[in-house]
């Protein structure tokens, strides 16, 4: 079976998510009141892609979130500022995990949807998630009008694959912050709109990228040091 899959997932879905939803709904409540708008239910997303008889689960999230050694890291950001991306604690990863999980994926609402079962497609979403712009997490340093998140890498991966993202969208009732701000970088092409290679690790790699595990080894490294990874070369 081969396909890529996409997943909305609530915000703060499942065990632990309270402090998750309560900041949530604050952020909402706010940006619906200077939008003069009712207040959406707020949804973050998640790939899973199947090739080659593996489920490959995408996702962004913070470096703490997961403790399991072999999760398919291929890069890492800060959170809030560049500055706090020195903590781990606030920093984020972008996973390509070989028969990971996604946390809470679960609690996914209308999914998951299957967006192509084209098998070239499905191995250019998996070659191009080492590329992902890793900008501040919370922030708009790309100048998209939207901040940079986890939606904006489901977004950002579709649409440099070539796949049509027009009618993709929550379920009703609800928005995804940062989902615009993925479309919009992806639209600048492979080299534009990036930002400094800060937080950056790993590069990408042709075909079915599953061949050693050097860059999260280093990621692994890198958190086990305190400081953040940096570029090869640098």
């Amino acid at each position: 079976m081969t396909g890529v899959d996409l997943y909305w997932i609530p915000l703060g879905a499942g065990r632990g998510g309270q402090c998750v939803r309560g900041s949530g709904r604050v952020y909402e409540a706010i940006s619906a009141t200077r939008r003069r708008r009712r207040p959406l239910d707020l949804y973050h997303s998640a790939l899973v892609v199947h090739l080659d008889g593996h489920a490959v689960a995408i996702e962004m999230a913070p470096v703490w979130s997961v403790r399991v050694p072999e999760r398919g890291v291929v890069a890492e950001g800060p959170v809030g500022s560049p500055s706090l991306g020195r903590s781990r604690w606030f920093r984020y990863e972008v996973r390509r995990w070989r028969d990971g999980t996604i946390p809470d994926l679960a609690s996914a609402v209308d999914g998951p949807r299957r967006l192509t079962t084209d098998v070239a497609t499905a191995r250019e979403v998996l070659a191009l998630v080492p590329s992902f712009p890793a900008a501040t997490w919370g922030r708009d340093e790309l100048r998209t009008g939207e901040m940079w998140n986890s939606n904006s890498l489901t977004s950002w991966l579709l649409a440099r694959s070539g796949l049509d993202t027009t009618d993709l969208h929550p379920p009703e009732g609800g928005r995804a912050p940062g989902w615009q701000a993925g479309l919009v970088v992806a639209g600048r092409g492979p080299s534009l709109g990036a930002p400094p290679t800060r937080g950056r690790v790993g590069s990408r790699t042709p075909g079915f990228p599953f061949r050693g595990g050097t860059t999260e080894d280093g990621v692994r490294r890198a958190q086990d040091d305190g400081d953040q990874p940096r570029p090869p070369g640098t």
